[in-house]
């Protein structure tokens, strides 16, 4: 019986240390929300509260606001930062095939797929030029 006793031991002490690592993270996180709730208490209690019409107006910047709040945007902005976000959402992707390439029987699969997908930006790349979307006017 012995063994028993020591095995249950061992058991409560593992669960224990399995415990004990959730309950740093839970009190720190408890300690964080805190902490973000005391801040925002004392920005409430400590200031001001003067209410006037400049600063009750949609725009603050010392410009008051004229006109309607409709404004027109150029959709070729919007297109050149889409295409950014493509090819650098897509540039992360080339990082763990550069480590995996690095691994020993992985080289020439990697490396085919490698320029397999750079074939493809590539692609989006030229038909993106081909349709002028890349002139800026």
């Amino acid at each position: 019986m012995p063994e028993a006793t020591t095995v249950r031991t061992a058991s409560v002490q593992l669960a224990a240390d399995y415990f004990h690592g959730y309950a740093v993270v839970g009190l720190l996180g408890a300690v964080g929300v805190i902490f973000v709730a005391v801040a925002f208490g004392a920005g409430r209690l400590l200031r001001p509260v003067v209410p006037t019409p400049e600063k009750l107006l949609t725009y603050e910047c010392g410009v008051d606001p004229v006109g309607e709040s409709w404004a027109h945007t150029q959709v070729r902005y919007y297109v050149y930062a889409f295409l950014y976000v493509i090819f650098a959402v897509d540039s992360i992707f080339l990082f763990p095939w550069a480590t995996v390439f690095a691994a020993p029987g992985f080289g020439a699969a990697t490396l085919v797929e490698m320029f397999i997908f750079l074939g493809f930006l590539a692609v989006g790349l030229l038909y993106a030029w081909k349709k002028g979307v890349l002139e800026w006017t």
